[in-house]
């Protein structure tokens, strides 16, 4: 049995720009639930940046319900959404995000910090080491590949183990092998039970997703299940040996 975790109905977002109205969602109605692996793609302007924004408690929608794992979030106050964010949702961006004079490790222990977790150190050591990062913790940004970086990031995304990771465009700074190597993180953190959700332009980095939607012009376009998600580990053994990157 299936159980919904996200779920929008007939979601508007409208922004007002002087006398203008710009629907940058129209009446998007869509279910994602608990365990799926969903890409989200279109072109720049289609809607699906605000959508994220919006599934990610970052925004709150101009009309219409979003549920998250049954909590309505139009309802919720600025502190409420930030405390729901910290608890359920870990984001990942493109720009990695991390801060440039400050370790691994203590960018990673973050997120905690708002919700005065305790045993901060090592749960963020355990974390870098669950991306492959475990000789790198007192690394700052500058020190770490593009590659790296990103896995910093990643393990900041887990500490507070939310059931949602949000990616967006989370390979777009990245060369293909790099790419392939944070999906492989993706999909094993999806194999171990976390529902992640991730905006991408590239079609290969969509087809590791088991589920495909696709926005243009604030709506819905296709919703289609992918029958056979591109393997990220086969599609590193394909690429063979790494180049030693340079940091």
């Amino acid at each position: 049995m299936t159980e919904a975790l996200i779920e929008t109905t007939d979601v508007y977002k409208i922004y007002k720009m002087g006398k203008m109205e710009v629907r940058a969602l129209r009446g998007v109605s869509l279910t994602i639930n608990r365990g799926e692996f969903v890409a989200i793609m279109g072109p720049s302007g289609s809607g699906k940046s605000t959508f994220m924004n919006l599934i990610g408690c970052l925004d709150k929608p101009s009309k219409g319900s979003y549920l998250l794992d049954g909590i309505e979030v139009a309802k919720l106050s600025d502190n409420q959404l930030a405390e729901i964010r910290n608890r359920k949702i870990g984001f990942v961006f493109q720009t990695f995000n991390l801060l440039a004079r400050t370790s691994a490790i203590r960018n990673v222990e973050l997120p905690m910090l708002y919700s005065n977790a305790k045993n901060r150190e090592q749960v963020a050591k355990l974390c870098l080491e669950k991306v492959g990062l475990g000789d790198r913790l007192d690394h700052k940004p500058n020190e770490l590949s593009g590659g790296q970086q990103q896995r910093v990031a990643i393990a900041r995304a887990l500490v507070n183990d939310p059931p949602i990771i949000f990616g967006d465009e989370p390979t777009g700074n990245l060369d293909s092998r790099t790419g392939e190597e944070i999906m492989e993180i993706f999909q094993g953190l999806n194999r171990n039970g976390k529902t992640v959700v991730i905006v991408t332009h590239e079609e290969e980095i969509a087809e590791h997703a088991s589920r495909i939607i696709r926005f243009k012009d604030g709506k819905v376009i296709s919703d289609r299940v992918v029958e056979k998600p591109r393997d990220a580990v086969e599609e590193i053994a394909k690429l063979g040996n790494p180049v030693e990157e340079m940091v």
